[in-house]
Parts: C-alpha cells; sequence; structure tokens
C-alpha cells in the first residue's frame, strides 16, 4: 500500500494581510499532478486544512475543487481528512455525506455514545487499495478540545483523557483488524520533542502543558501521520511517527527548509519507505535584515527591478528588519520610496531599537512585537503583568484558557 501524507494547508490564510490564495493554487496543482503520476492508494490530510475557523468562500471552494478533481483523475483514491485546531469540526464534517461519495473521509469530532463509550466505529476507517482489497485501517484522531476528552468519565486531566481515548481507539482497532492489515493513525496534535516555528503554530493549550508523549502510539501502530507542527520532522526519531509540515511557509519564520508531503510505502503491516516529496516553492520569502537603516536602504537598491513580462503574483513577499537607535517617524515614506519599482512586495517593516536612543523608559535592547506575533495566552499574561505589577497565577490562565476553548467552540458552528 501506497499513502500520500499532508497536513497544515491553512487555507485562507494571509501573510500581514496579503492573500495567500494563488501559493496555495499552485500547490493543490502540484498535488494533483503528483497523485496523477504516483497512483497512491490514500492520501491523508492531518487537519488545519483551513486558517480559522470560518474561512473564506475562496478557501472553500479550493478544498471542494481539489477533492473533486482528485476524484475524477482518479476514482480509486481513498482522502482522510481531520479537523485541526485552527478549525471548526463541525464545519468539516459539514458535507461529510456527500465527500463519502468521493471516496472521501472527513472527521472533525470525538463523539460519546449514550453509555459514555467512546464511538470508535465512526473513527476507523477502511483503507482499500486499488483492486478494492482492504489492506489497512486508518485511526482518525482529529484535534482534540478539552471538553471533548474530560468530564464525567474521563476526569478533568486533559492529557489523561487524550490518553484514554487513544487507548481504547487503539483497542478496537486491534479488534476489528485481520492479520496483514497495517493500522495508519492520523492525528493532530504537538507531540513532546517536536520543533515548533517562531510565529506560525498557535499553542494549543498552555506552553507545553499540551505536549503529547510519542508512547501513545504503540508498536502495533506501521505509521503516524501528523498534523500541527510546520517543519517536516520525525517525532524523537522515530520513522513511523513524522510530521509532514505546511505545503507553503506561512511565515517568515519558515523560509530556511523545504516543504514537502511524504510518500509512504509499506507491505502488510511493515513500514518500508518514507520519502518526501519537494514542494516547489511559487512565491519566496525574502527577509532583510535586521540591520541599521543606511544598510538596509542600500540592499533595497540593490534588489532587481519589475519585469513587465514576469507574473506578479510571483513576486517575492518582503519583510524588512531595521535597528535603529530611536524613532524613526518617516520610516515606512523611506522605506517605500526605495522600493518602487522592485520586483518585490512589501509586507512587513519591523523597528528593532537598540543604543541608548531612547527615552521612554524602555530598557535599550527592547524590541517591538507585532500583536500577531503573540498567542492570546501571551496576550493575556502581558496585560495582567501590566495591570498588576507580577505575574499571572497558573489557575487563572488555565480558567482564561477555558474561556478562549468556550468563544472558539461557539464560533465553530457553522
Amino acid at each position: 500500500m501506497r499513502l500520500f501524507h499532508t497536513s497544515d494547508w491553512h487555507l485562507g490564510q494571509n501573510l500581514h494581510g496579503q492573500d495567500r490564495d494563488f501559493e496555495h493554487g499552485c500547490f493543490l496543482e502540484w498535488l494533483l499532478r503528483q497523485l496523477k503520476l504516483d497512483q497512491p492508494d490514500v492520501l491523508l490530510i492531518a487537519g488545519d486544512i483551513f486558517d480559522t475557523v470560518n474561512p473564506p468562500v475562496k478557501a472553500q471552494e479550493r478544498l471542494y475543487d481539489f477533492i473533486v478533481g482528485a476524484h475524477e483523475q482518479q476514482p480509486s483514491l481513498t482522502i482522510v481528512m481531520i479537523a485541526g485546531n485552527h478549525d471548526s469540526g463541525s464545519r468539516i464534517e459539514l458535507p461529510a455525506p456527500l465527500m463519502r461519495r468521493l471516496r472521501t473521509h472527513a472527521l472533525g469530532r470525538v463523539l460519546w455514545l449514550d453509555d459514555g463509550q467512546l464511538d470508535a466505529e465512526r473513527l476507523l476507517l477502511p483503507l482499500p487499495d486499488a483492486s478494492g482489497e482492504i489492506r489497512a485501517w486508518c485511526l482518525a484522531l482529529p484535534f482534540l478540545r478539552p471538553a471533548e476528552v474530560t468530564g464525567a468519565q474521563l476526569g478533568d486531566n486533559y492529557l489523561r483523557g487524550i490518553g484514554q481515548v487513544h487507548e481504547w481507539l487503539i483497542a478496537a482497532a486491534n479488534a476489528k483488524r485481520t492479520p496483514g492489515q497495517a493500522l495508519i493513525a492520523i492525528s493532530h496534535a504537538h507531540m513532546a520533542g517536536g520543533s515548533v516555528s517562531e510565529d506560525s503554530e498557535r499553542s494549543l493549550i498552555i506552553g507545553n502543558a499540551e505536549a503529547l508523549p510519542a508512547s501513545l502510539f504503540g508498536s502495533t501502530i506501521s505509521y503516524v501521520a501528523l498534523g500541527h507542527l510546520h517543519k517536516p520532522q520525525k517525532v524523537n526519531g522515530e520513522e513511523r511517527i513524522r510530521y509532514s509540515g505546511s505545503p507553503i511557509p506561512l511565515s517568515f519564520s519558515e523560509i530556511n527548509y523545504q516543504h514537502q508531503i511524504l510518500d509512504v510505502k509499506l507491505d502488510g503491516e511493515t513500514l518500508l519507505s518514507v520519502e518526501p516529496k519537494l514542494i516547489p516553492r511559487a512565491v519566496n520569502l525574502q527577509r532583510i535584515g535586521p540591520a541599521p537603516l543606511a544598510e538596509i536602504l542600500l540592499q533595497l537598491a540593490e534588489l532587481p527591478n519589475t519585469d513587465l513580462l514576469e507574473d506578479l503574483q510571483r513576486q517575492p513577499w518582503l519583510e524588512v528588519r531595521v535597528r535603529l537607535d530611536e524613532p524613526q517617524p518617516d520610516l515606512r515614506y523611506q522605506v517605500e520610496t526605495t522600493l518602487q519599482g522592485k520586483a518585490v512586495r512589501l509586507v512587513r517593516i519591523a523597528a528593532e531599537y537598540a543604543g541608548t536612543g531612547r527615552n521612554d523608559g524602555a530598557d535599550d535592547n527592547a524590541t517591538l512585537i507585532e500583536l500577531d506575533q503573540l498567542s492570546p495566552q501571551e496576550l493575556f499574561s502581558r496585560a495582567w503583568q501590566d495591570n498588576y505589577g507580577s505575574e499571572v497565577d497558573e489557575q487563572t490562565l488555565k480558567d482564561f484558557v477555558e474561556l478562549l476553548q468556550d468563544v472558539q467552540m461557539e464560533r465553530e458552528q457553522p
């Protein structure tokens, strides 16, 4: 059996206000070509399909056009997609009856039966090969919110609740499969030891409190297709537990590694190989600085000029990081003037202050931090510090997170 593993598409995402639809369109066209060329049996999409719980119509069209296109060119392909922490589980599942006709399974939530037991049956999906023979079973684990895995049956410990869900689901899968059939898990979670990309990955719960141990996935699981972390990586060096990473760089912190999908091959229950397929970058992200303003302006002046025959949608996104001794009121004007006629698209100017030129009482080496670089928890902690002159205590932060989760779940209702 052959599988493609991808995740964290973040359809509908914008980069400091700039639409990324062109880049997502290029990736999906490339993925369709790879599916046609290699004819895998299964495509796994491990969550964060959309960037927000209420994605724009254009982003939803991208997803469903892709699913229809994949089915038309390869009718035997099975697609499994799960909701991530950026997604609305209800929205992901809403068109599920229609998508099943396209051999696509959409799982957004964990449900419980009337007797309090996990509804494991809906999370276990058969994975047939091109001939229709079931070669594996997929354990689909969408992002588990605290409200879904805590309560009367599981107690109030989030990690213990997640562990119990994994234990029950794996037991149900082992009972269902026959010898020679592999177990494939797809999950959206932060695994302990994973490398996080600065600026672009939203904390799931609090700090590293949500980091899950790899031991949740026992040796009976042949492969674990993970989503959430944007950098491709193995978990604890295990070949069988992988993040595929995002298909495009979602922030300037992600420009220094190659984005990819993973090509997974199995023989029965045995994992044969996991090979990356590198995704061409439709639009480069370019960062200049940090450096003093005079040096920055020289570097900007040396950038290539616009070629009117080139596709403007492929011009690089540009972030400029300027190191200043004191505030520069016309900073943006100087940067934008120097960039006139240049083949780049400016999306962000970040000012970093150093030296003793400040008179506002701030630290000499203070750095301006934009709001979109901070998680809701970090913003709350900073506001608490400013108002009360002390760090927020753990219980108050937990109460804030629970309130935040309640608000997010209310927003998810389509």
